[in-house]
């Protein structure tokens, strides 16, 4: 049986080999995910115990996107796992897949899936149809899964299980998945589940009780919520000698090659490449009229970082370590002529523009965002410029939630009902202040 796209109303379901006990037909389809319900967003809320949002579902979220590590047996094996145990617990949910993934992995199940046909407009698909993104590999799987939201204003929330090297950004171990995902799953829902099924007089709210309803079991209620730790990404344009916009390269292309800015949840980097000379680029602070010149620097390159990305080649870099709740952006120089060009750490909201020096010596300066590069670098006079995404409107109290990244995490923060993640994160895995010799 081959693994072409199939149309759902074109396919009739192949029947498997006879095996012992059972002779059932198989669904082995790969459906277009434009057939999927529209996204359903969810709603983010402060809490007063600590600096974490709460998870507030209005209706049982119906499309998961899974995203796997590559070239991985574990992670594709826990993949299966997963989406069997979704499927089989939750069957109004529909798993959604990558195109590559849902090709080799569709066969593996007893189900039909969904995915884009192709590259094409898939990261519009998914902004505008998955409700909750789950990752099974390490901490650039997380990367991945955000970039393909890299051209979307928000982002479905991501539960990330960590299967990688290192594992800085995952949050639960894969033996952890059933519980994970069901208090995912029933956040904010009325508790118990079952009852409080019969007012009409709000038909929203009537449809939205029906749907927990057909949820086994009990919810931790609306006052205990999964928390969301609200990752700020990057908003970045890249621009000619002439100040005028260029559309980014896939796969951080907009629709119709749009000259709009994309976000990035690590870090844009700036670096000589190949090239044997040092870049010269000029760092400005600020927005015109108000815009002023940092310094003119040469260096091997130059990195503008989110706090998530403050342990990722930052670090590597010498740049600071900060926590992601700090609403900041890094300036880090990479290898810099002068000793005395130290890191820098920034208010988010604060435009910092790279431009590229006429007298740079290298014919291109080298581009990416978060570890993707730019096909086609950058000559002199050109600029990128960076600004810390807006996450938030509203006053204080009153705010919503609107950009970031929602990750979803296991305990809270600054005095919440747990560890902080992050502190133990810099201990076990990062092995901060770890001593040397026997102590060690």
């Amino acid at each position: 049986m081959t693994r072409a796209w199939r149309c759902v109303h074109s396919i009739k379901p192949t029947i498997a080999p006879a095996r012992s006990f059972h002779n059932s037909a198989r669904r082995l389809e790969i459906r277009h995910v434009a057939e999927l319900p529209p996204r359903l967003p969810p709603q983010f809320k402060e809490t007063s115990t600590d600096d974490l949002l709460a998870l507030r579902w209005p209706s049982p979220p119906r499309n998961i996107l899974l995203v796997r590590k590559d070239n991985d047996a574990e992670a594709r094996d826990a993949l299966t796992e997963f989406a069997h145990h979704i499927h089989s617990t939750y069957p109004d949910v529909s798993i959604v897949l990558e195109p590559d993934v849902a090709k080799e992995s569709h066969s593996d199940l007893l189900f039909p899936v969904y995915a884009p046909s192709g590259a094409e407009d898939q990261h519009n698909l998914y902004q505008e149809k998955v409700d909750l993104t789950s990752t099974l590999g390490g901490d650039g799987t997380v990367l991945h899964a955000a970039s393909l939201f890299a051209t979307a204003p928000s982002v479905p929330p991501i539960l990330s299980f960590s299967m990688g090297t290192l594992g800085f950004l995952g949050e639960w171990k894969f033996h952890e998945y059933k519980r994970a995902f069901r208090q995912v799953y029933v956040s904010g829902a009325p508790s118990p589940l079952a009852e409080n099924t019969n007012d009409t007089n709000n038909p929203s709210t009537a449809d939205s009780l029906q749907a927990w309803s057909n949820v086994k079991g009990k919810s931790l209620g609306q006052s205990r919520c999964s928390r969301i730790l609200m990752r700020n990404r990057l908003r970045i344009g890249i621009f000619d000698s002439n100040g005028q916009p260029l559309p980014h390269e896939a796969p951080f292309a907009h629709t119709a090659d749009q000259c709009e800015d994309i976000f990035a949840l690590n870090e844009v980097l700036l670096h000589r490449g190949a090239n044997p000379h040092l870049a010269n680029i000029t760092i400005l602070i600020g927005a015109p009229p108000h815009q002023r010149t940092l310094t003119t620097a040469i260096a091997d390159g130059f990195l503008v970082s989110t706090p998530t990305g403050s342990t990722a080649y930052s670090l590597s870099s010498g740049g600071s370590i900060v926590h992601p709740l700090v609403s900041s952006l890094l300036l880090t120089p990479i290898c810099p002529r002068s000793l005395s060009f130290r890191p820098l750490v920034l208010p988010a909201n604060t435009p910092v523009t790279l431009r590229i020096e006429a007298d740079n010596r290298g014919k291109e300066i080298e581009v990416s965002v978060d570890g993707v590069r730019r096909q086609q670098g950058l000559g002199a006079g050109m600029e990128v410029r960076v600004v810390g995404e807006e996450v938030t409107t509203g006053e204080s109290g009153k705010r919503q939630w609107t950009g970031g990244v929602p990750s979803i995490v296991r305990s809270g923060v600054g005095g919440g009902d747990g560890e902080d993640h992050w502190v133990g994160g810099l201990n076990s895995l990062l092995k901060f202040n770890y001593p040397f010799g026997d102590r060690g």
